[in-house]
């Protein structure tokens, strides 16, 4: 009996991840049938010549150009103001948080970790409303708003990732460098942090993924249709998945539908070049402190 029991587990985890497999194969499927034949410099620079768009002399208007520039720089910019918060929010709730502490800090960020997007994205929208009413009249819904809403979407995954990351060492590992006198200090940041490094960096991965899809923040917050190269962080924006939402919704023929489709695709591929890049940093870190120990 525990054999077939055994063999029925297996093979209904098997299934199971089969059908994820086939879900997944099916969506990229339909997703290059329809948009690999708009696959063409005029998706991405329109009637803009490569270099002229590419050196920002002229202004792409029919094109995926400046979302997809858009894109990279909100992602950027919110990975960047939520890695060190993230980071060093977790380090404190496990290394150095007291119990009562540690169980209601954790409470606050599962219930974050749960609001949905369009109420972060409302409430970016309310702040700089009250920013730009109550301080500062030349500030208006734009770039740095929507990273800031993002890496505040975001933030739970990167700390609780870390958390459990450092929780869940080995006690070996936690006590070797204290027992050679090394002070709290230098045993988080010279052995907990390299030791849990992958588990991390895998957190700042699904971050990735959450800030390059999120479109009801950026809707609220700074995404507009024909906005071009932001030129600063207080400038508006395009970005993929606005473009994908608003062609959808609006499109007026059939080939404009077909170029939110090749606009999955570029927006898919844009995301896997940055987890590709993510994975070779981590191997890099990876390499470089297991040299230096």
């Amino acid at each position: 009996m525990k054999l077939s029991w055994d063999k029925a587990f297996y093979l209904f985890a098997w299934g199971c991840s089969l059908v994820l497999v086939a879900a997944v194969s099916i969506i990229l499927g339909f997703l290059v049938v329809k948009g690999y034949h708009t696959l063409a410099p005029a998706l991405i620079f329109g009637d803009t010549p490569f270099w002229e768009a590419l050196l920002l002399r002229r202004q792409v208007f029919d094109g995926l150009f400046p979302a997809m520039v858009g894109t990279l720089c909100l992602i950027v910019l919110a990975i960047v103001i939520a890695i060190p918060l993230g980071l060093f929010t977790g380090i404190f709730l496990a290394e150095y948080a007291s119990p009562k502490v540690k169980w209601l800090f954790s409470l606050v960020f599962d219930i974050l970790a749960g609001i949905p997007s369009i109420v972060v994205g409302l409430f970016g929208f309310s702040i700089t409303l009250f920013l730009h009413h109550s301080f500062f009249d030349r500030l208006y819904p734009c770039l740095l708003i929507s990273a800031l809403s993002l890496a505040f979407l975001v933030l739970p995954y990167m700390i609780r990732t870390t958390q459990m990351a450092l929780e869940n060492l080995p006690m070996d590992v936690r006590m070797t460098a204290p027992s050679l006198g090394a002070t709290k200090f230098q045993n988080i940041f010279y052995v907990l942090l390299p030791a849990s490094l992958s588990i991390i960096v895998s957190g700042i991965i699904l971050s990735i993924g959450r800030c390059a899809e999120d479109t009801a923040v950026i809707m609220l917050t700074g995404a507009v249709a024909t906005a071009g190269i932001p030129r600063s962080v207080f400038s508006s924006f395009e970005a993929l998945p606005f473009y994908i939402y608003y062609i959808s919704s609006q499109y007026a023929d059939h080939s404009e539908l077909m170029k939110g489709y090749g606009a999955c695709l570029v927006l898919i591929f844009i995301c896997m070049n940055l987890f590709v890049f993510a994975h070779f940093l981590k191997q890099r870190l990876s390499q470089k402190l297991l040299y230096r120990s």
